[in-house]
């Protein structure tokens, strides 16, 4: 199964840098929203180490409200937790109607690591799965959004970049030795996260497995498919959509700045903000406000060639209004 992803998918720095804040300022709106729609959200992280979960999820907060989401990086079950039914740690994690839970490794750690590593008996894993689909299942049913991601690299490159933060002093410490234990078992983990994908890959919790040697691929790919289950549970659920934001001037394409300059030079005068009014990027849009726009300008001219015919009359006998015509003129003195 992972064999046959593309892992070889890129994204240009100029079209990511075009995107990114865009899709930024569209997941705010759309915490806000679910916020005021009280719709409740799971979004699991799941991947190899050094395939770039911390760094997407930095970037997927750092223009979200901190007041309705909460992170949760899941380590090793504490002593406590273990008296517990292995779930009841996430059960507590769960989000208030209305937020967001962000999962930096989560519930699938019993299959994927413990397994791997005999940290727990066989039974304990296999039955694992059926708590796993019945923890989600119950969860979505009560109107929570699941997304589920696996970022996906190969053994060369997990290898490249492990070498990488050790060659430099400032990040060797992020690569343990049991890192490279971990590396050393890629296939075995590659076993895996293919039963894990296979058995708990549901209509409520479709798991979307995000090809992780591209950062700027990745990252786009992560704020796209939120987004689009984000919009998709709003909808269901009969709310409205938050409307689409314009594009400020640096994120214009090319062509919008020509458009843009195009009507300055026409008009006389930017548009309002720097933007195309009403503008979405379109050739059809931009002519339809530049029309718009030389509509004022055309009266203009129109009303000063009026009032130069009337500027033929004496300057001592300015034109009065109607107003002016009914005021009483003042007493001659005597």
């Amino acid at each position: 199964m992972l064999e046959k992803i593309d892992l070889e998918r890129k994204l240009p720095k100029r079209e990511y840098k075009a995107k990114r804040p865009v899709l930024q300022r569209r997941l705010y709106d759309l915490e806000k929203a679910c916020w005021d729609a009280k719709v409740p959200s799971v979004i699991v992280f799941e991947g190899w180490d050094t395939a770039g979960k911390g760094t997407a999820i930095r970037l997927l907060t750092s223009r979200m409200d901190p007041r309705g989401f909460k992170l949760y990086p899941i380590q090793a079950p504490r002593k406590f937790e273990k008296r517990m039914p292995w779930l009841w740690r996430f059960w507590i994690k769960l989000p208030k109607y209305g937020e967001m839970a962000i999962f930096d490794r989560s519930w699938y750690g019993r299959v994927l690591v413990e397994r791997v590593e005999g940290l727990i008996e066989e039974h304990s894993w296999r039955q694992a799965y059926r708590d796993i689909v019945s923890f989600e299942r119950t969860i979505t049913d009560d109107g929570y959004v699941l997304i589920k991601f696996l970022i996906h690299i190969s053994r060369q490159e997990q290898e490249r970049r492990f070498k990488r933060l050790e060659s430099d002093p400032l990040t060797s410490w992020i690569v343990q030795p049991e890192d490279w234990e971990h590396h050393a078992k890629y296939d075995e983990y590659v076993l895996a996260m293919e039963e894990m994908l296979e058995r708990t890959e549901t209509e409520w919790g479709p798991w979307t497995i995000v090809e992780g040697t591209d950062k700027r691929w990745t990252r786009v790919k992560i704020f796209e498919t939120i987004i689009e289950r984000l919009e998709g549970a709003l909808v269901e659920r009969g709310f409205e959509l938050p409307p689409p934001r314009r594009r400020r001037r640096e994120e214009e394409s090319p062509v919008e700045g020509a458009l843009r300059d195009l009507h300055t030079s026409t008009v006389g005068v930017p548009p309002a903000g720097g933007h195309l009014p009403g503008s979405t990027g379109t050739g059809t849009d931009h002519h339809r406000s530049l029309q718009a726009d030389t509509v004022p300008a055309q009266r203009h001219d129109r009303l000063a060639s009026e009032s130069g015919t009337s500027q033929g009359q004496s300057a001592e006998e300015p034109t009065t209004t109607g107003t002016d015509s009914q005021r009483p003129s003042p007493s001659k003195p005597t």
